[in-house]
């Protein structure tokens, strides 16, 4: 391609947890290659992440990974102007590959190494496609490990007005999926079911908290579920499995999208970003993108390859702080609990 003054090239590296992947963006708004190499068929046999097999996988995959997606650019470790990796949250093991190999490509390089949030990373996803999305913007993010509200007021100036007190609202899918003799990751299993299934079948309750909390509680949901199977089970009886799939997902829905509603009553904010593992959710989508136009806010969600861990969405977190000039030490270290504040 050739190094031109005008370009910023930015690679993003992502490691957060089972999810090998390298992007290379330009500008912004060019995503010239993106790779994904998933270990979803690798963990499957054990239902879930086991943080181990994923560092060592990361370990394996990472160098050829960042390689196609340079190959499939165009572009030499001389045309780029920066490397963007997630350092948290997530798997300690997992991040220590991305941030390693991140920091050893850029030392090599001579060029700026750049810290990203995962989560921002994920609410960030949504420039790739909607680079006209103006301050200030609501997000919800749902993710197998967070559920947030935050109120973007510029880039990188940002409240979180809500959080879950417990399981988050993927997390609780996954969990209720692995009950349900689903396969993992159960998220997008439990929406296929649900499609055979009747919503209504089983009233398990929603948790509001207290009266204008933005805050989220899952846990007792999940458990209201596991307590309908046992009781099933000593009574010899067998239950619907769809039906309990259909229910308990219009739970966490009813839930995610009263809470948002709520966010934007106290904010006034004209734009609902969704972010997340969770976004891919079809019902949620559905439902938001119903209540959201009968109140004449805007609703931005990245498509499905965007919603799950991925190299583009750190590429183009990378690129903003690059604008800003927010480079990172190189005593940069995973760190695995990582909020955002």
């Amino acid at each position: 391609m050739g190094s031109q003054e005008s370009e910023i090239v930015i690679l993003g590296i992502e490691t957060s947890c089972d999810e090998t992947s390298a992007a290379v963006l330009v500008n912004g708004t060019d995503l010239r290659s993106h790779i994904i190499s998933s270990q979803i068929v690798t963990h499957q046999r054990y239902g879930g992440v086991v943080p181990e097999i994923a560092s060592r996988e990361h370990s394996l995959h990472i160098q050829p990974v960042v390689q196609q997606a340079l190959d499939s650019a165009k572009v030499s470790f001389s045309d780029l102007s920066a490397i963007a990796v997630t350092y948290g949250p997530g798997l300690v093991g997992s991040l220590l590959v991305g941030v390693s190999g991140a920091k050893a490509m850029a030392y090599a390089a001579g060029i700026p190494l750049i810290g990203i949030n995962h989560l921002e990373g994920h609410i960030y996803a949504n420039f790739l496609h909607n680079q006209d999305l103006e301050f200030p913007f609501l997000a919800l993010l749902v993710s197998g490990g967070h559920t947030h509200l935050i109120l973007f007021e510029a880039h990188g100036k940002y409240r979180v007005l809500g959080h879950t007190r417990d399981d988050a609202a993927g997390e609780a899918l996954d969990k209720v999926a692995r009950t349900l003799g689903l396969e993992y990751p159960g998220g997008p299993q439990i929406q296929k079911v649900a499609l055979d299934g009747d919503a209504h079948a089983f009233k398990f309750p929603r948790a509001m908290l207290e009266k204008d909390s933005l805050d989220f509680s899952f846990s007792g949901m999940k458990s209201a579920v596991l307590n309908t199977l046992n009781s099933a089970r000593m009574r010899g009886e067998t239950l619907n499995v769809p039906d309990l799939a259909a229910s308990f997902q219009q739970a966490v829905v009813d839930v995610l999208v009263w809470k948002a509603l709520r966010a934007i009553d106290q904010t006034g904010a004209k734009t609902l970003v969704l972010a997340g593992g969770v976004a891919a959710n079809s019902l949620l989508r559905e439902t938001l993108d119903k209540e959201l136009s009968e109140r004449s806010v805007r609703f931005v969600y990245p498509p499905p390859l965007f919603c799950t861990d991925n190299g583009a969405m750190i590429a183009i977190t990378g690129y903003f702080h690059y604008l800003a000039g927010n480079f990172s030490p190189w005593t940069l270290n995973a760190v695995p609990g990582l909020g955002l504040v």
